[in-house]
């Protein structure tokens, strides 16, 4: 593709790179960037990272903006909503699963005032968003950790970790944990099940898929073998497969490959 420009890259199957979208490095070719399977890049997402890497199954928006010195890692599934941007000046990691809402900012870093003049804003620190996280749109997010199934309410200005399975919102941001649900409630592995039959059957009970309550169950090969219990598939990249992943993204159901 004429719109990437690196010496190492590894571009998995049925990717689509909009023709005005840009990949590179900060000042030339990037050293690494590696895309996952069945990953959409919009109209003018600029991406300049010298070593990029983003899993299977993500959508990353129109006029997006992803840039930085130090590595930047995203993982499997993950939504990113157009005007973002993502910064990895200080290196950033976003797990898998995790939701990006429109015109939100992710930051790494603090710098802009002179040293000489003794400015005392100028800072890097890496970012750290676990799995399943979602800041849900105009959000501000300054160089924290975001523990897993962390939410951001939209319109948050997070300046201070974020703990697992909390609700925050405002400006700066609050833990509102308590006063509002949290994103996830906790189903037992029969629940999840029976939900997973039904999405099943909704999808027309494709033939070459299964679902499975643990890996024991795991037998053959010529199946894809989708696991509650760990959230994760037996990729084959089968049309079947796919298909059935399409269908439960981005709401109905997330799994990772095994």
């Amino acid at each position: 593709m004429q719109n990437i420009h690196a010496e190492y890259l590894e571009l998995g199957k049925n990717v689509i790179i909009s023709e005005s979208a840009v990949i590179k490095g900060l000042t030339g070719p990037a050293k690494r960037v590696k895309i996952g399977d069945n990953t959409y890049i919009g109209d003018h997402v600029q991406i300049l990272v010298d070593d990029l890497e983003i899993g299977d199954y993500c959508k990353i928006h129109h006029h997006t903006n992803l840039h930085g010195y130090l590595p930047l890692k995203i993982g499997h599934n993950a939504w990113i909503g157009q005007y973002s941007i993502i910064d990895s000046i200080g290196g950033t990691t976003i797990g898998n699963n995790c939701g990006i809402g429109a015109h939100s900012q992710l930051w790494s870093h603090i710098k802009y005032g002179d040293d000489l003049e003794g400015c005392n804003y100028n800072s890097t620190k890496e970012l750290i968003i676990g799995n399943d996280c979602w800041f849900v749109g105009h959000c501000i997010v300054s160089p924290i950790v975001a523990k897993d199934k962390a939410m951001a309410l939209v319109g948050s200005v997070i300046t201070k970790d974020m703990e697992e399975n909390h609700i925050y919102g405002g400006s700066p941001a609050r833990d509102l944990t308590g006063k509002i649900p949290s994103q996830f409630k906790t189903l037992t592995v029969d629940e999840k099940y029976n939900k997973m039959i039904a999405y099943y059957n909704e999808a027309g009970s494709p033939v070459n898929v299964k679902i499975i309550k643990d890996s024991s169950e795991i037998t053959e090969d010529c199946f894809t073998y989708f696991n509650v219990s760990t959230r994760t598939y037996t990729k084959l990249s089968t049309e079947e497969e796919i298909a059935f992943m399409k269908f439960l993204l981005p709401t109905r159901a997330k799994f990772v490959p095994q």
